[in-house]
């Protein structure tokens, strides 16, 4: 995979979680105006389910292209225990969902960020030790 299409992977993986973490954080507050509009299933389980397993997939990829570049390879757990942790979102009880989103989500945006930063500096690095033809 490209380090273009590795770096928008990273982009897109921070995106879906935060988007992902958000709509799970505001569904409660807006449940009640989506239902009168006819969209209750965006507080449906499968759907959360789906878009988080979307960010796992898009975090795989990721990650798992930038680990053969740099070698880091750790970041791939921090990605599978934040998803872990997201996922047991409704384990203690309404109060503490948003703690264990913002955790579990905190956890793989992380990931990402430190998977763009190493792939950064990978190449930052070897544009630096080529050779200046001339």
């Amino acid at each position: 995979m490209s380090a273009t299409a590795s770096k928008n992977l990273d982009k897109a993986g921070i995106w879906v979680t935060t988007l992902c973490a958000i709509h799970c954080l505001l569904l409660p507050v807006i449940l009640p105006l989506l239902a009168m509009a006819g969209l209750a299933f965006i507080g449906e389980d499968l759907l959360e389910n789906t878009i988080l397993g979307f960010s796992v997939v898009i975090g795989l990829l990721s990650l798992i292209s930038g680990a053969r570049k740099h070698g880091k390879w750790h970041l791939l757990s921090l990605l599978l225990l934040g998803a872990f942790i997201y996922s047991q979102r409704d384990i203690l009880g309404h109060w503490g969902e948003p703690v264990i989103i913002l955790f579990g989500a905190g956890l793989i945006i992380y990931a990402h960020v430190s998977n763009l930063r190493l792939s950064r500096k990978l190449n930052f690095s070897s544009v630096a030790e080529e050779p200046v033809q001339g």
